[in-house]
């Protein structure tokens, strides 16, 4: 809870990963992968209630194993092409027939395991900040290809991706750009009304992370190197 709103982890975990099968509870470190972001919310002191979406059983085992509620999804929000905006707003509508009182949403993946409870607390801090008058806030990265350097193809006929765009220029010279990282969306559940794709408000803050916590996970190799930036305790930069 912060400053008297209630607030819910909700963590989205389906189980038809195709680039790495049950990627959500593949071992990292002695630990699935998911066990990782539920303890996070765990440590986190504002979150009150944590919660996993899954449509698959070992998942949702694994989920309760440590500790944390299951709620299961319909097969529907559980395709290659389904959106996240879609999951939370199914919760959102289950919560409220619990009666559930909290106003605030931290949609956390499973697939950013290097994040830390500091990381959740400072995104619940600005959003609930009176003075900012935000409705969600979300972390983001330096950009691992500033757009500059963007190219597109019409066949084999390279062209830049944004029209004038000098791709030459000394890394010091380009426009700062960032990207969303995936490990915090915190929300007011208003926010999420209405038809929009997007997680994210109009009212949005950000929140930057640095690139040594920033791991989202995809494929092997991004699996191979948060597990060795673990072990070798980066995420405490």
């Amino acid at each position: 809870m912060i400053h008297n709103k209630r607030v819910v982890a909700l963590i989205p975990a389906r189980g038809g990963s195709k680039s790495i099968p049950f990627k959500n509870i593949k071992m990292m470190n002695g630990k699935p992968l998911i066990a990782w972001t539920i303890e996070t919310a765990f440590d986190t002191k504002e979150i009150d209630r944590v919660i996993v979406s899954t449509d698959h059983a070992s998942i949702a085992s694994v989920a309760h194993q440590y500790g944390a509620e299951v709620m299961q999804r319909p097969d529907r929000l559980s395709q290659d092409d389904s959106l996240p905006i879609d999951v939370i707003r199914y919760c959102m509508e289950r919560l409220k027939a619990e009666k559930e009182q909290a106003e605030l949403i931290v949609y956390l993946e499973p697939t950013c395991p290097l994040r830390k409870p500091e990381d959740i607390s400072v995104c619940l801090s600005i959003l609930t900040n009176p003075v900012k008058g935000l409705s969600s806030v979300a972390t983001f990265k330096e950009a691992d290809l500033h757009p500059f350097r963007a190219w597109k193809m019409d066949g084999s006929k390279p062209s830049l991706f944004i029209d004038g765009a000098v791709p030459w220029l000394p890394r010091q010279q380009l426009p700062e750009a960032c990207q969303l990282n995936g490990a915090v969306y915190a929300f007011t559940k208003d926010s999420i009304s209405g038809s929009s794709i997007s997680v994210l408000s109009d009212r949005c803050g950000a929140v930057m992370m640095p690139k040594s916590r920033s791991v989202d996970i995809d494929d092997e190799i991004d699996f191979l190197f948060a597990e060795l930036l673990m072990k070798r305790g980066s995420i405490n930069g």
